[in-house]
């Protein structure tokens, strides 16, 4: 059994350990110790980082009997090592946890919705509330949570058995736990049981910011950052704002405005653009059909080849050509490293798309099919893919 030193004192920062175990794993050395001062994820929190002897711990985790640090180096059974966590990333936990405690209390205290869920992540702190909350509540609660932080409240941890909890104004209960508990307990606040590390103050908190809330499975997920992360956190987002700020030449309040402004231009201008391009291809399908060959059926041959057009272009197109009776139709266009190609029959035409496609598909060694009113493929892009769709429209006129 290892001795969790962290349990007892979440300062506390090296200790001197004797190495019981010590085997290759994967990613370094799976190491035992008789003590330690690197908490193992678990609880909602992540692992601890720091050294053994300076060698780089970058996991612990905690089984039924073992605490194993996932270790750099290898270390005789036996021999004594010095331990020490690496305090940015304990501070940052430590913030975060603490902060979900505190925050969790205000919204159970405030609206009465229960934390059912916490996940913490690189930079991302969720928990999940059993109930919906607006926006305005979550900045209420953020508002609760804070005033708790700037007080600098006492933070105890006490070990309790769980006969005597309930007497204790507990946030969360669980009547499966048994035994000896660690209690954590936030002075005229939070009372919740928990195995994380946390400061002895709230003050070391810092901050506690709320950055995004979403309904979730009936509740809420509330997305949150504190201390230092929330810190880092805005100062990427007031960069953001500012850049944006600048792009559209406005004080940074009135970004929003002028976002709307210009997506009301965009829409103005993307509606004309579709204007004149529906006027360009009726000006070309004129011309397309004032030179359009006949089949022996007496069917005009319409062939539309593009060299740059995209899927949206040719439907428009093909939908303009089949509005014009005795049509048979073919678009063929490039798009990008592919050539794409389309057949359609307008009213009263006399042809096969099915048979055209299949005939398309051997001239430019590509793939498709259809029925005999429509019909699709594509093919690699080769450089002669325009002689190609020339002998496409031979086939076709020759019926």
């Amino acid at each position: 059994m290892t001795e969790k030193l962290y349990e007892k004192d979440s300062g506390l920062r090296t200790c001197e350990a004797t190495v019981l175990e010590c085997e290759p794993s994967p990613k370094g050395f799976a190491v035992v110790l008789d003590r330690t001062v690197l908490f193992p994820e678990g609880g909602g929190q992540l692992s601890d980082t720091g050294t053994i002897n300076g060698a780089r711990v970058d996991h612990v985790r905690e089984t039924k009997e073992k605490i194993i640090h996932n270790c750099a180096s290898e270390f005789p059974v036996g021999s004594r090592v010095t331990v020490e966590v690496d305090w940015t990333d304990r501070l940052d936990h430590m913030q975060q946890h603490c902060g979900e405690h505190i925050l969790s209390y205000a919204f159970w205290k405030l609206f009465g919705a229960n934390n059912v869920g916490f996940h913490m992540n690189e930079r991302l702190v969720t928990i999940d509330l059993d109930k919906e909350v607006t926006l305005e509540e979550a900045f209420r609660a953020e508002d609760m949570a804070n005033r708790q932080v700037w007080e600098n409240r006492p933070v105890t941890v006490s070990y309790l058995p769980h006969t005597e909890l309930a007497g204790l104004p507990m946030r969360k209960k669980n009547d499966k736990l048994t035994g000896i508990l660690r209690v954590v307990t936030v002075k005229d606040g939070d009372v919740c049981t928990c195995c994380g590390t946390h400061p002895a103050f709230t003050g070391v908190v810092g901050l506690v910011k709320v950055t995004r809330i979403e309904r979730h499975k009936g509740g809420t997920r509330v997305e949150f950052l504190c201390g230092r992360w929330a810190l880092e956190d805005a100062r990427k987002k007031m960069r953001y704002i500012q850049d944006a700020g600048n792009m559209l030449s406005t004080k940074e309040e009135k970004v929003c405005e002028a976002i709307g402004r210009l997506e009301d231009e965009i829409g103005s201008l993307k509606e004309k653009l579709r204007a004149a391009v529906r006027q360009i291809q009726e000006d070309k399908m004129k011309k397309i059909l004032a030179d359009a060959p006949l089949n022996p059926a007496g069917s005009r041959i319409a062939v539309v080849v593009e060299e740059h057009y995209d899927a949206q272009s040719a439907k428009a197109m093909m939908q303009q050509l089949m509005s014009v009776p005795k049509v048979v139709a073919a678009i063929v266009y490039r798009s990008g490293e592919r050539i794409n190609y389309m057949f359609g029959l307008s009213d009263d035409a006399e042809g096969d798309c099915k048979k055209i496609v299949t005939a398309a598909n051997g001239i430019f060694g590509g793939r498709g099919g259809g029925k005999k009113e429509s019909a699709q493929g594509g093919a690699p892009y080769a450089e002669d893919w325009k002689e190609k769709a020339a002998k496409l429209a031979a086939f076709m006129e020759e019926g």
